[in-house]
């Protein structure tokens, strides 16, 4: 029997196997003209009003990149000076402006994702986005909705939230509501399917791994955070490297068409992530424009129309989406001269300085909400003043150099090794950055700390105001230890990079670290920097490990946040964006497709055949026991929940069976359901807790994220209502056959608890 294509029916409870050899993506033509509806109204007009005035050449410019000697941005448009267009400045990162001076290290994604705070999501898109506004930068390449993290070895997932569609659309949307309000256009990457590093684009003869994706698990699964960033009125998005069912990301016709522009009904732009695989056609699949220079556009491109093969009425489209993003986000307004500040910082250049003041706190705040407390014996917060401290790790201190190098441009200041690396070789790096403490990942989604407050130095100035002696052995795998030690910090961490996959879940060097020091110390208090997931098997049960923190990606800010929280000044209420494993094989997807340099393979095939059974949805179907769970993370304090109440709404049954063709339409989107809880701190300290709601929809995991709420700072005794509003989408599944969204007939478990594992209070809709 022939294998199933991306868009026939799929089985819907173990996950459909696509088979890479007949694995098709179909065309879709022609390309959808944009509408300019709801938020893009007037936009569309201004903007149909200018490219309405420009030729033929005017409109391809804007469709297209040109080095600009006078900035550094990774890409520029081209101009329009006849009609005072100025162009586009195009920069990284997801986490702040990279490789420049003057501008703030906020927390990486995967921190942010950890924090669970829709809050703190929205103000740094707000703050970051006024940096690089100030910087003159129009497009910031971020936010990250894929990779989500199907496999944890992935080299990039410290570049989106979480591997749960559900949290990572929330904060997705948030971050672009945030950026676009500065005034700056998001860009939401990596349109999709952009799960691993390995094979991600065709080098040495050796094609891009193909993502082979059924319907129903890219619409539930990959899709479903897009589908929040549209809904947020996403300026642009980024077409990915890699292959989806045998067709290279920027030309498949169905995915940017179809999917994207048709059913999406997004009226935003397309842009191409450099240099990825394209030719002039793609403009007729949907791409609207290329980077960093003309690629297949330019002067083909108008060769294109003139021979008929691309309608000009195309080109008209490609150059109004764009100019109305332009207009979408205020930017014919005081905006300032596109790169002005993305200059050659070995070069002398007028100071930029991007920062806001009134971020400071948002920022501090953000690192300290991201930080995760897994074990905890008492040992924090911190008692008493302690009057002996031992620091150990090469985690806990800065790098060597932060200056205008390559490492300090990708991130690598603390692996300076990375820097030598070339795309698309075979490389294997050290799990840990050895060279200093981390606060991002590698490469472009590395961003410029103005400083870096690291974990010693930030103990050191709290023990001068304390009177600690403060002792620290930051190069021995095996350091003495003194016997007088109230505790004993040990700081490690786990780097990853774009451009490579990760080798491994842990190292060995910094669990023998660890297990040295608690075999000499019976408070051993771990640290964990990291940049994805990090296994902690190898030493978590030992009795003289006290106390456990994944302190992920803090930014600048990271030792004052840590030293907060080891106080008491601060308190704990982050929780894990994925589930921590006892062990790599428990992971549904561990090792990337076609894992390691494998020249002889020439066309690599990833079939995604466990469908949306990733993370705990996984763990949950195969009744696997993590170490900690999706959504764990401990506090100083305690919360009862209490009181659950569902309000359901009568059009979620009078419309059951119904097809909902438009995955952003309203109708979708209306609520449906309204859960309540109170949360009661039994504690004795304040604290925050993030309620979390799971639903079980018939025919599908048990459980899906579906509802997170973080309650306030709560005094001991005081408690908070937490409210969940659902809508149809959430009840909603995909039916290929159809090719809609459908709420099915049946009963759905409704579990509000602390984890996808706490659940303390539960109830049922029936539908």
């Amino acid at each position: 029997m022939r294998a199933p294509t991306l868009f026939t029916v799929q089985a819907l409870l173990t996950g459909s196997t696509v088979v890479a050899e007949y694995a098709t993506s179909p065309p879709v033509y022609p390309s959808p003209t944009g509408q300019g509806t709801g938020a893009w109204a007037d936009a569309y007009a201004q903007a149909r009003e200018l490219v309405g005035q420009m030729n033929l050449e005017e409109r391809i410019n804007v469709t297209r990149g040109f080095t600009n000697p006078d900035n550094i941005c990774a890409g520029n448009t081209g101009t329009v000076p006849r009609l005072n267009w100025p162009g586009l400045c195009i920069h990284d990162a997801g986490n702040g402006v990279r490789a420049a001076d003057l501008v703030t290290s906020f927390p990486s994604a995967l921190h942010v994702g950890a924090s669970w705070d829709k809050n703190l999501t929205y103000e740094r898109g707000l703050y970051m986005g006024k940096e690089f506004k100030a910087k003159g930068i129009n497009n910031m390449l971020g936010p990250n909705a894929g990779p989500l993290g199907r496999t944890p070895l992935g080299g990039r997932n410290w570049e989106g939230f979480s591997v749960d569609p559900y949290l990572s659309g929330q904060l997705v949307s948030e971050s672009i509501k945030g950026s676009q309000d500065a005034g700056v256009m998001a860009c939401l990457k990596h349109y999709i399917g952009n799960e691993q590093e390995t094979h991600r684009r065709p080098y040495f003869g050796v094609e891009a791994a193909s993502s082979n994706i059924d319907d129903k698990t890219l619409h539930e699964y990959y899709l479903w955070p897009f589908v929040d960033g549209v809904r947020a009125n996403v300026a642009s998005i980024m077409c990915s490297y890699n292959r989806i069912n045998n067709t290279y990301g920027c030309m498949n016709s169905k995915l940017l068409n179809g999917l994207l522009k048709t059913e999406l009904e997004y009226d935003g732009f397309v842009m191409l992530d450099w240099n990825a695989q394209h030719d002039v056609f793609s403009a007729n699949a949907g791409l609207d424009m290329v980077m960093p220079l003309g690629g297949s556009f330019g002067q083909n491109l108008t060769d294109a129309v003139n021979n008929g093969t691309v309608d000009e009425s195309r080109v008209e489209d490609m150059a109004t989406r764009i100019v109305a993003a332009w207009y979408l986000v205020g930017q014919d307004v005081d905006f300032p001269v596109p790169g002005i500040g993305m200059k050659n910082l070995t070069q002398p250049h007028e100071q930029v300085d991007a920062r806001i003041p009134e971020s400071r706190n948002s920022v501090l705040e953000g690192a300290i909400a991201g930080h995760v407390l897994v074990k905890n014996e008492g040992a924090l917060p911190f008692k008493k003043k302690p009057v002996m401290l031992s620091v150990f790790g090469y985690d806990a201190t800065v790098p060597a150099t932060k200056n205008t190098d390559v490492p300090f441009q990708l991130g690598y200041t603390s692996s300076p090794e990375m820097a030598q690396a070339v795309l698309g070789t075979e490389e294997h790096f050290d799990q840990a950055a050895r060279g200093g403490t981390i606060v991002t990942g590698g490469r472009a989604g590395a961003n410029a700390p103005s400083y870096i407050l690291d974990p010693l130095s930030s103990l050191q100035h709290r023990g001068r105001e304390d009177g600690t002696w403060v002792n620290w052995d930051l190069t021995s795998s095996d350091p003495e230890v003194n016997g007088a030690s109230d505790a004993c910090l040990v700081f490690i961490n786990a780097i990853a990079t774009e451009g490579w996959d990760r080798e491994g879940l842990h190292d060995d060097y910094s669990d023998s670290l660890v297990l040295n020091v608690a075999s000499k110390c019976p408070n051993t208090i771990v640290i964990i920097h990291a940049a994805g997931i990090r296994l902690v098997d190898q030493w978590i049960d030992h009795p003289n490990v006290t106390a456990t923190i994944i302190a992920h990606l803090p930014g600048q800010d990271s030792g004052t946040a840590l030293v907060r929280l080891l106080y008491g000044e601060a308190g704990f209420s982050g929780k894990l964006p994925y589930t921590l494993a006892r062990n790599e094989s428990d992971y549904a997807v561990y090792e990337p497709c076609d894992f390691g340099f494998n020249l002889n393979n020439t066309d690599p095939q990833c079939d995604y055949t466990e469908g949306v059974y990733i993370d705990y949805r996984d763990f949950d179907a195969k009744n696997i026991t993590p170490r900690f769970e999706f959504g764990f993370g401990l506090g100083y304090t305690w919360f009862e929940y209490a009181s659950l109440s569902i309000d359901t709404r009568d059009t979620l049954s009078d419309r059951v069976g119904e097809k909902f063709t438009a995955s952003a339409g309203d109708d979708l989107w209306e609520i449906a359901a309204t859960v309540e809880a109170k949360v009661t701190n039994t504690g004795k300290t304040e604290g925050a807790e993030v309620a979390q709601l799971y639903l079980g929809i018939p025919n599908s995991p048990r459980k899906q994220l579906r509802g997170f709420d973080k309650t306030r700072l709560l005094s001991p005794d005081e408690s908070s209502v937490v409210r969940f509003e659902l809508t149809r989408r959430d009840f909603a599944v995909w039916d290929v056959v159809s090719q809609a969204w459908v709420v099915q007939a049946g009963n759905y478990t409704v579990a509000v608890g602390a984890s996808s594992r706490d659940i303390r209070l539960d109830g049922t809709i029936e539908v």
